[in-house]
């Protein structure tokens, strides 16, 4: 009978349920960024595209090979990708490298962010998000007592390190940010001690600091001072903040309804990208973005709750990454948007424009639904 368990256990397909909660979380949020994606991108669209449609109509078909994606993802044996860690780990920092070499994406920035395969765009730093948590997860998840030791905490570190650098050198700070902290947040769930976290995130503060005022990052003392002071170039460099400023204003309690923006009438820079949240205050009002930061952390919750729940250690860590990078990017992308962070150009999960980062990121949820298949969640 234990023999057949094992069998069982080891196939490449899971069995059980899938969370029914998480996953309407995920879709609820899906449907509610393509609805907010199409109202604030079609007068963008049709003025440089001629076309309406073009934004949503991409979107859209990313979005449905994103969740057949993920709810066949959700079927396979998560502990595949334990196998594959390094694997994946090396291919990313193949391809964060090579991103390097490549001309850069204007004249105007040194900017080298994208790979361009068979007519699709990526950015290796959506990836590179997953690569840290797959190889922490996998080896966390067997070596985690050794953190008491430095020498592993180094490894670590250097490995966290190598992929930061690489996207640094984009340059691209807000992927780099995120990176980071997705490795800190496992490294602490993963036993790490209270002295290491204190030095690591000294560390990281500096580091941020350094390559902000080093000018590595050529934008970044600019974009604080003009978080600070957006109004010293309101036709410049503080415009694009002035402006999400005023359609969140505008919006009100109860907003202009879906569709009644008036600033995404090519007065948000591009408001179908980072900005794409100060459309929704616009247009939904206070009450409506509160309903979606809720909706947020109702998935955040629910993917924790998947961890805790999970049958080992490495779909513990897995789960926790995966969500964690979710609910930070979404607010991450909130305080930029409100002004209440400098600029860092990182999107909005589910509803910023971007077919490859959209698929992308319900795979990862298609991972947390597989977890959930083994971790016996109770229905509400």
């Amino acid at each position: 009978m234990q023999k057949k368990k094992t069998k069982k256990d080891s196939s490449f397909w899971q069995e059980g349920k899938l969370d029914i909660t998480f996953l309407s979380f995920v879709l609820i949020l899906l449907s509610i960024g393509l609805v907010m994606l199409f109202s604030a991108s079609y007068a963008y669209s049709y003025t440089y595209f001629g076309n309406s449609y073009r934004f949503i109509f991409r979107q859209s078909i990313f979005a449905v090979i994103g969740v057949a994606l993920m709810l066949i993802i959700s079927k396979i044996d998560y502990h595949i990708i334990k196998k594959l860690s390094w694997l994946i780990y090396i291919i990313t920092v193949g391809m964060l490298g090579v991103v390097l070499i490549l001309p850069p994406m204007s004249d105007e920035l040194n900017v080298k962010r994208w790979i361009s395969i068979g007519g699709f765009q990526f950015q290796p730093s959506e990836i590179g998000k997953f690569a840290i948590v797959v190889i922490f997860a996998a080896w966390l998840s067997v070596n985690g007592d050794k953190l008491k030791k430095f020498k592993y905490v180094a490894w670590m570190l250097l490995l966290l390190g190598i992929v930061c650098g690489l996207v640094v050198a984009e340059p691209h700070l807000s992927a780099t940010i995120l990176i980071f902290a997705i490795g800190i947040v496992l490294l602490i769930v993963g036993g790490l001690q209270k002295r290491w976290i204190f030095i690591g995130a000294g560390g990281g503060v500096a580091g941020v600091l350094f390559i902000i005022f080093s000018g590595i990052v050529s934008y970044g003392s600019d974009r604080i001072q003009y978080w600070l002071d957006p109004w010293a170039d309101p036709s410049g460099k503080g415009y694009q903040t002035i402006q999400s400023l005023l359609a969140i204003g505008s919006g009100g309690l109860l907003g202009r309804g879906i569709g009644q923006s008036r600033q995404k009438y090519l007065w948000v820079p591009e408001p179908h990208n980072d900005f794409i949240f100060s459309i929704v205050c616009e247009e939904l009002g206070l009450i409506g973005a509160m309903v979606i930061i809720v909706l947020f952390c109702a998935l955040v919750w629910r993917g924790f709750t998947i961890a805790m729940r999970a049958k080992d250690r490495f779909g513990t860590l897995m789960a926790i990454g995966l969500t964690f990078q979710v609910g930070l990017q979404a607010i991450l992308n909130i305080l930029v948007v409100t002004n209440t962070i400098p600029n860092t150009g990182i999107s909005l999960p589910f509803f910023s424009y971007g077919g490859t980062a959209l698929v992308i990121l319900l795979a990862e949820m298609g991972i947390v639904l597989s977890i959930s298949r083994t971790s016996n969640v109770k229905k509400l």
